[in-house]
C-alpha cells in the first residue's frame, strides 16, 4: 500500500489507511524509531508496565523485606 507525505504546519506527515489501523491495534499514542533507513511505528510504551507484577513476585519470594 502506498501513502503519500504531506505537509502539517510546519511538519510533515502520513496519512494511514483506517484498515491498517485497524488491523494494527495502533491507537492513541504511538513511537515512532528509525532503524536502517526505515521508519518503524508501534505502541508507545507506558512507563513502569510490569512493575505491578514485578512487585507482587517480590512480595511471593520474600524479596520484598528490607534488612536492619
Amino acid at each position: 500500500m502506498k501513502t503519500r507525505i504531506i505537509r502539517i504546519g510546519n511538519s510533515r506527515g502520513i496519512r494511514i489507511p483506517k484498515r491498517l489501523l485497524d488491523l494494527s491495534g495502533l491507537e492513541g499514542e504511538v513511537e515512532i524509531v528509525l532503524k536502517n533507513g526505515t521508519l518503524i511505528l508501534g505502541p508507545a510504551k507506558q512507563p513502569r508496565a510490569g512493575w505491578a507484577a514485578a512487585f507482587e513476585e517480590m512480595a511471593r519470594r520474600g524479596d520484598d523485606v528490607l534488612l536492619d
